[in-house]
């Protein structure tokens, strides 16, 4: 989903949750509450917490999915920044821009040139439709 289908990267966490006893379904949940869950069990921090997700190697292995997950999205939300910021440029200045997003003019210019890069998910797991 957020892990790219070339670059191996996929298959290899794919391996490391199943030579942990993590299943496809485990990951999944963790994804679609954003690690709530387990960050709830580490907050309050009860003797064997880690155990009902595994212990804690498979913790620090989902909760690094999470991460993974929202940089994946935190991504996407700069790609759509980009965009946005590229089509304001062509009506209004860089100036103009710069002030009403508060940021440097120069910094304008670099949003701008980032760009929209997918593939991206196009929907995030815990929204219905």
């Amino acid at each position: 989903m957020h892990r790219p289908a070339d670059d191996g990267s996929r298959d290899a966490a794919a391996t490391r949750f199943t030579e942990r006893g993590i299943t496809p379904d485990e990951v999944r949940a963790v994804l679609a509450d954003c690690g709530d869950a387990l960050y709830s069990a580490a907050a309050q921090g009860k003797p064997g917490w880690a155990e009902p997700f595994g212990g804690p190697l498979a913790v620090a292995l989902l909760a690094a999915e999470v991460s993974l997950f929202a940089a994946h999205l935190n991504s996407r939300a700069s790609g759509v920044r980009s965009a946005a910021v590229a089509q304001l440029l062509d009506e209004y200045s860089a100036v103009t821009v710069a002030s009403e997003l508060g940021v440097a003019r120069q910094k304008v210019y670099e949003i701008a040139r980032a760009g929209l890069r997918p593939p991206y998910i196009e929907q995030v797991p815990w929204r219905a439709s």
